[in-house]
């Protein structure tokens, strides 16, 4: 026997449906604007479908930009922060979640409270610091930090860890594994997509981060993708090719979205076990 639909379900669907076009809808504009002539993308009624279509804009954005030195720059950022990022603060979410030590609360509190702390507070030691130890105009700055635990991350492995049983901590020790082997050979493949999930958000983080690549490095061989399109705004002082901008935005996104899209299902299933306690 078929269910019926209730009302309420099908005006949750259509608001939800509105809320999902109003966010698709850029998209499809820097799509469209990428394929444009310049003198086309003023035109009132707006031109959803481009006529004629212009794939130049991806062929030049290669020359007109620093692009593909931006796009190395990021993916060598992006890599080695996921990597580093990823194994410090899993063993950092394990031990304050599985282990007993004294003042975890109170660390992990203390830990907390840099979230509040704004980057602009931090930007004049920060530079200090990077200039005397020879980190300007390197891709340091942005690996190093960020690689040495982030809290973000560690709260949030810690919470999907809580909801491991820590029965699983005592079988390992009964079966002679210290607290590392239970780590790397239990607790770490069971949060595989509490990971995952954080591997998307620190990508997205990482790969957008504008701020810091601005200040801390200047030459055009350390510049990272979202600074060469910033760059290649400012190189049209009268008029900005907006499709050349549009196309290298696009290309600048992909990344991200075909990881998204590959890696949902663990996105979903981390955030529906975040919040159960063990």
């Amino acid at each position: 026997m078929k269910k019926k639909t209730s009302p309420g379900r099908v005006v949750v669907f259509i608001i939800l449906l509105i809320g999902a076009g109003t966010m698709l809808l850029p998209f499809v504009w820097m799509l469209s604007t990428s394929l444009k002539e310049a003198n086309l993308v003023y035109t009132i009624p707006p031109q959803w479908i481009p006529d004629p279509v212009n794939w130049q804009n991806y062929i030049e954005i290669w020359t007109a930009s620093n692009l593909l030195t931006g796009i190395k720059n990021s993916v060598i950022i992006s890599v080695s922060v996921l990597v580093f990022c990823t194994l410090t603060s899993s063993m950092a979410a394990f031990s304050f979640s599985k282990l007993r030590f004294p003042f975890k609360n109170a660390i992990f509190v203390m830990l907390l409270t840099t979230i509040m702390v704004p980057l602009v507070v931090l930007l004049v030691p920060l530079f200090i610091i990077y200039t005397k130890v020879g980190w300007i105009d390197t891709l340091l700055p942005m690996i190093v930090p960020v690689s040495m635990c982030n809290i973000i991350t560690i709260f949030f492995l810690r919470q999907y860890m809580t909801g491991l049983p820590r029965d699983l901590l005592d079988a390992a020790k009964i079966d002679g594994c210290g607290h590392f082997g239970a780590y790397w050979r239990i607790f770490l493949p069971l949060s595989k997509p509490a990971i995952v999930a954080n591997v998307i958000l620190l990508f997205m983080i990482t790969w957008n981060d504008y701020f810091g690549p601005l200040v801390f490095t200047h030459s055009e061989s350390k510049q990272t993708v979202q600074v060469a399109i910033a760059m290649l705004n400012s190189h049209y002082i009268q008029q900005t090719d907006v499709p050349l901008m549009m196309t290298a935005s696009l290309v600048a996104i992909l990344p991200v979205l075909i990881l998204f899209i590959f890696a949902q299902k663990y996105f979903t299933e981390s955030l529906a076990m975040t919040g159960i306690k063990g």
